[in-house]
């Protein structure tokens, strides 16, 4: 099972939902950077649930870091760091251990480990493991911040509820807008998308959204054409977030219903600095950054854990059979999401700063 990502700075994510720990080895940062640990724990707490749309699962969510930070500076080893787990309720799982939830990884894991996987709240496949994923990222984003990049996250959609779309300038009032735990720029729209959620839960069933994110102050020039551009490191590392099911830059799929005459970002010069007029591409041209913000929308289906009798199978008698799962469970991943999006963006970029 692998589960490193990155190949100048690379993360190595282990542990299970249920297990005693889970955490995350960083391998490439800079030796000499202060970090500045109340920051990280602040960053780690907007993924902690909260409130009544979120999963009653408490955690503390308190890194310990074992190695690679010595008098509060990084040393330039492996910086590798643990966060224990103290609320778990493995007996939720046991009458399911030999039933395939539908939408979760308990076949395909099954079949893949010979049964011998951990199947308690999703093992090694749980939206547990995000929470190394936003420590990694805190980490990268306190670097990447010192070099003027800035990495921002809102909740684009929750069902048929839209925000209102990033503008290309991020202006103070927005920023300190997103720095909650349920980041919109409508709060018209915030409410309504709280509505759609909780009808959700009081259904015993989910619903799924977007989170546009939009990374800041990355100079023209980073990046390569073909297999290691921005859209594919970054896609690449979206796609170990569980629930992700799509990711689109700029005009994205609203693109294929343009003109070249609509969707082309024309250029003109400010002051000595090359800018396009939109940003249709999202930032990246040829996989490489052109100067302008790097955005993009990352797609996350319902929660697939509902309270709802549904058809499945026992894997081990090969016999139909019915599931009602039972557990703590968000309603919606989207919100709790948002910071693991930014976190795993901070991941990508420090990365392809580092690439020669």
């Amino acid at each position: 099972m692998s589960s490193t990502w990155g190949k100048n700075v690379n993360v190595s994510i282990f542990g299970e939902s249920h297990g005693q720990a889970i955490g995350v080895t960083i391998n490439g940062l800079p030796a000499g950077f202060a970090l500045d640990m109340a920051e990280l724990q602040r960053y780690m707490a907007k993924r902690k649930p909260g409130g009544n749309l979120a999963t009653p699962r408490s955690e503390d969510d308190l890194p310990v870091i074992l190695s690679g930070v010595f008098n509060g500076k990084t040393t330039g080893a492996p910086l590798t760091a643990v966060i224990y787990n103290k609320n778990t309720k493995s007996g939720d799982y046991e009458n399911i251990s030999h039933c395939a939830r539908p939408g979760h990884a308990d076949y395909t894991a099954y079949v893949k480990y010979n049964g011998a996987n951990d199947y308690r709240g999703g093992g090694h496949f749980s939206g547990r493991l995000t929470a190394c994923i936003v420590f990694a990222g805190a980490v990268c984003s306190q670097i990447l911040k010192s070099q003027g990049i800035e990495i921002f996250a809102h909740i684009s959609s929750i069902s048929d509820v839209n925000d209102t779309p990033f503008e290309m300038v991020v202006c103070d009032e927005i920023k300190s807008k997103l720095d909650c735990d349920f980041p919109v720029i409508n709060d018209l729209a915030g409410q309504q998308m709280k509505e759609r959620v909780k009808n959700a839960l009081e259904q015993s069933d989910s619903v799924g959204g977007t989170v546009e994110c939009m990374a800041t102050g990355l100079p023209a020039g980073i990046g390569s054409p073909m297999f290691d551009g921005v859209e594919n490191k970054i896609a690449s590392i979206m796609f170990g977030i569980p629930a992700v099911k799509g990711i689109e830059f700029g005009a994205g799929f609203e693109s294929a219903k343009m003109f070249g005459s609509q969707n082309n970002d024309e250029f003109y010069i400010d002051g000595d600095v090359a800018k396009t007029k939109t940003n249709n591409c999202g930032g990246v041209l040829g996989g490489i950054t052109n100067g302008m913000p790097v955005t993009f929308k990352v797609a996350f289906k319902p929660t697939p854990s509902i309270a709802q009798k549904q058809q499945t199978i026992d894997f081990k008698t090969d016999q139909n059979t019915t599931i009602e799962v039972k557990g703590r469970h968000d309603p919606c991943v989207v919100m709790r999401a948002t910071p693991v999006v930014t976190a795993a963006t901070a991941i990508a970029i420090l990365d392809l700063l580092y690439e020669i």
